[in-house]
């Protein structure tokens, strides 16, 4: 490997890495099975890529040497590019797959709870919709998911994608209880700004008193 390829594998995003590891199974794929593949289980619990990307880190990797692709033959109608995994590519995929070091903390960007956050700009009403809706779309995502541990659950060579699977079933119960949770918490706050707006004696509005400096938290 040259210094340029060294260099550009060091600087390989997980989302390239992710690419290489659904080409380290078993046959060769085109752009289009990997884009279904990536949205029938990656997407769970890692990335969802859009079908430019994954031709971008495709381009990458047959630079790098790690995968190698062929345009199919004529007795297809339509000709296609198809990609397999190649022995240097499976064995950089496999020092990067073992390496924990590289692993990182998992990354929480819940818009739901952004807008909890500003709940204070909303209606309650708007505030329990907007819940409501967070459990309706994780229940059909929690569908999604066991449809795709059946389909794991047939092919013996993706035993280690069905545990990923798995454990993204749990997350989607937990994220279904979480709200549930949040709804009672809502109802909870609802009923206490009631009772206080029925007993609270007259004074300086919220925004008055967060303008003196009133921060909700230390700092």
């Amino acid at each position: 490997m040259t210094s340029s390829q060294t260099s550009k594998k060091q600087d390989l995003p997980a989302t390239a890495w992710a690419v290489l590891g659904m080409l380290s199974f078993p046959g060769e794929r085109t752009g289009y099975e990997l884009k279904k593949w990536a949205d029938s289980s990656l997407r769970f619990f890692y990335w969802s890529p859009a079908i430019s990307q994954i031709y971008a880190e495709l381009r990458r990797l047959e630079e790098l040497g790690y995968a190698a692709s062929a345009r199919s033959g004529p007795d297809e109608a339509r000709a296609k590019r198809r990609y397999a995994i190649t022995g240097t590519g499976r064995a950089a995929l496999a020092g990067w797959a073992s390496d924990t070091a590289e692993a990182g903390p998992p990354v929480l960007k819940h818009g739901l709870l952004l807008r909890i956050w500003l709940g204070h700009l909303a209606e309650p009403e708007q505030l329990r919709a907007m819940v409501g809706e967070h459990l309706e779309r994780t229940r059909g995502e929690l569908a999604a998911v066991r449809e795709a541990m059946a389909r794991a659950a047939e092919v013996a060579e993706w035993a280690f994608p069905a545990l990923a699977l798995r454990w993204s079933e749990r997350q989607h119960l937990a994220e279904l209880e979480l709200g549930e949770a949040l709804l009672a918490d809502l109802a909870e706050l609802a009923a206490a700004g009631a009772e206080a707006r029925e007993g609270a004696p007259a004074g300086p509005p919220a925004a008055d008193r967060q303008g003196r400096g009133d921060a909700p938290t230390p700092g």
